[in-house]
């Protein structure tokens, strides 16, 4: 008899890939037609590495393709590139994704870091300079395709330094002034990210309600950067690092305290473990947008943070063990 699916698994993969609409929705409308064409390369790539080396196994591999936990990692692995991408770039980022963040490890359930940010800190560190380039304008279908499949190179004119990386080299023009003068600047964040993190904010909220995930590790996330950025503001002059609000609606923030840090596997499995995790991530992600060499370091901030799940995991049960 062919082994089926968990079925609990894969309701819990819908629910995220439902709540992930919003925010495919807004990068869509904000990036143009890259960010589908990301999405079908970083899918069909997933789960055709899936079930390759699963074949190579020699293990089921319809139940696999159909939990939904490739695809998951696909879906936010094509949020997380650059729009629009060059076709091989997608292609390799999830490729790693599944081949050494989850398969590696033995499948689904037992990775030890997150599959889809394996994937996206080789591409960032194998190809700095393709994953810096996100587009000013969104370029229209043809243009779109241009540029993924025929002339990654001519990217430069459609490209603009995002907001993170303009504040990161910031010397002399006031936070006001950036967001009246520079147009990566919206109202409370990046023009564009701001849009997007209040979208996966949306997402993330409709999680927590159909309690996918306990509120532990998104809230330590957010709080973490939050007081962190609160705590190194200093107002408004040109060598202040970016409010908390700022910070909380630019870069991949909600993305990641949402759909990143609250993978289940490569995370903690006690409350106060996941809520320590989330600050940590938030704390990590602060620094290294702040005096890191790269704009945003989601990527590496969770996974430092799995590295310490389980050290995290047995401080919160010894802890419990001797609380009254």
């Amino acid at each position: 008899m062919m082994p089926t699916p968990d079925p609990r698994l894969r309701n819990a993969m819908g629910l995220v890939l439902l709540a992930c609409i919003p925010g495919l929705l807004a990068l869509f409308w904000l990036h143009g037609w890259g960010v589908l064409t990301n999405l079908l390369l970083c899918a069909s790539t997933a789960l055709a590495t899936e079930a390759l080396l699963l074949a190579w196994r020699r293990q089921a591999i319809t139940p696999a393709l159909t939990d939904g936990s490739a695809l998951v990692s696909a879906v936010l692995l094509a949020a997380a590139l650059p729009s629009p991408a060059p076709w091989w770039l997608p292609v390799a980022a999830s490729a790693v994704a599944i081949g050494l963040g989850k398969q590696a490890f033995g499948g689904v359930g037992r990775n030890l870091f997150n599959p889809a940010m394996v994937g996206y800190a080789f591409v960032v560190l194998s190809f700095p300079l393709p994953m810096s380039h996100w587009v000013s304008q969104a370029p229209g279908l043809l243009d779109s395709l241009h540029l993924s499949f025929a002339a990654s190179d001519q990217i430069d004119a459609w490209a603009s330094p995002t907001v993170l990386d303009t504040l990161r080299h910031n010397r002399s023009l006031t936070m006001d002034e950036l967001f009246i003068q520079h147009p990566a600047f919206g109202h409370l964040g990046g023009r564009a990210s701001e849009w997007v993190n209040l979208a996966f904010l949306l997402g993330g909220l409709f999680l927590l309600h159909r309690r996918v995930f306990s509120w532990h590790a998104p809230m330590g996330l957010l709080g973490g950067l939050a007081l962190f950025s609160l705590l190194a503001w200093n107002g408004s002059g040109s060598d202040s690092h970016g409010s908390p609000l700022l910070h909380l609606f630019s870069g991949s923030t909600m993305l990641a305290a949402f759909f990143i840090a609250t993978e289940p596997v490569s995370g903690c499995r006690r409350p106060l473990a996941r809520l320590l995790f989330g600050i940590g991530a938030g704390l990590l992600i602060y620094l290294m947008r702040t005096w890191g060499s790269l704009p945003d370091g989601t990527a590496f901030a969770i996974l430092l943070m799995n590295l310490a799940v389980p050290t995290l995991d047995r401080w919160a049960e010894r802890r419990q063990q001797v609380a009254p």
